[in-house]
């Protein structure tokens, strides 16, 4: 597919009915997608708007069953970052972030587990059950899936100073027989990202970092993360398309990349790197955002290429 050209910043208003004739354009222009990925992953990291908006996280269980009933194998990695706070606030805490990670005490540890594995994560198995998939729910932790360590984060002022924000995981590795042994039998598996230390501990990693690097041990064909912006924008608010790990260092080093947003650049270039095919940062808020991207010549977002 090219790389996705612009798009509205707003959601797609309701589509109205299609003619006959109409529904047969569109599948004959889905016909060489599917043909294309036929059997192959697809790793899609559902976050932001998508996760809060009734319609959007219907069209979203629709499009994850659909890529699964053509051939494809999807597999789901979630954040909850707004459910997060509102659970943070009840109990009176403020979210806190250093470089676009959360601060996470043991206090806010429980309140992500409690959110992530317990709320978030069944509703969305829930979500695509009932539009005709078959998801599983798992977290990090089943299976040994993802072993972590705590993760220390630079200082911006002074990167040889590193900051504790407390049980936050980075990835040692990823075993994804347990995805394998799902997908393998038609299962569409819908992953929370938490992850165990090598005592038992539990960590809280970053959505986006578990989409990446499962995406790059899966050999995955595309990483796509949904987000609230169009994709990548430059510091005039124009969306970057075709972005190149050069391109990135420079967004990097200037400023135009920061916060939310670093984790998720670093997590989809390392992903190019490691052997993905391709890495879409896409806009969430668009109705059938990931049907658009791979099924049409249409894109909804900025591609990252490794060079």
């Amino acid at each position: 597919m090219t790389d996705p050209a612009a798009v509205s910043s707003s959601p797609t208003p309701a589509a109205l009915p299609l003619s006959a004739s109409q529904k047969a354009l569109v599948l004959a222009e889905a016909l060489p997608y599917i043909r294309r990925f036929h059997g192959k992953t697809v790793v899609i990291k559902y976050g932001g708007n998508a996760m809060t908006d009734e319609l959007l996280k219907r069209s979203f269980a629709h499009d994850v069953v659909l890529l699964r009933l053509v051939g494809i194998n999807p597999v789901v990695v979630h954040g909850g970052g707004p459910q997060i706070e509102q659970l943070l606030a009840r109990v009176g805490k403020k979210g806190e972030f250093v470089q676009g990670m959360r601060v996470t005490d043991a206090e806010t540890m429980d309140i992500v587990e409690m959110v992530l594995a317990g709320q978030v994560n069944k509703e969305i198995v829930e979500l695509i059950n009932s539009a005709g998939g078959k998801a599983v729910g798992l977290t990090g932790q089943d299976g040994g899936l993802i072993r972590a360590h705590k993760m220390m984060v630079a200082r911006q002022d002074n990167p040889a100073e590193k900051v504790d924000i407390g049980q936050v995981g980075e990835i040692e590795s990823v075993d994804p027989s347990i995805i394998q042994t799902l997908t393998g039998n038609g299962f569409i598996p819908v992953i929370a990202p938490i992850g165990s230390g090598a005592q038992g501990e539990t960590y809280n990693i970053n959505a986006d970092l578990v989409a990446g690097k499962i995406a790059e041990i899966l050999k995955a064909e595309k990483l796509m993360l949904l987000t609230n912006t169009p994709g990548v924008l430059d510091k005039s608010g124009n969306l970057l398309t075709g972005l190149t790990a050069r391109r990135i260092d420079e967004l990097f080093a200037d400023g135009t990349i920061s916060g939310g947003m670093l984790p998720k650049i670093s997590s989809a270039l390392d992903a190019a790197r490691g052997g993905v095919a391709s890495v879409h940062i896409i806009d969430g808020r668009v109705d059938h955002c990931v049907l658009l991207e791979i099924m049409t010549d249409r894109g909804v977002g900025t591609m990252i290429r490794s060079r």
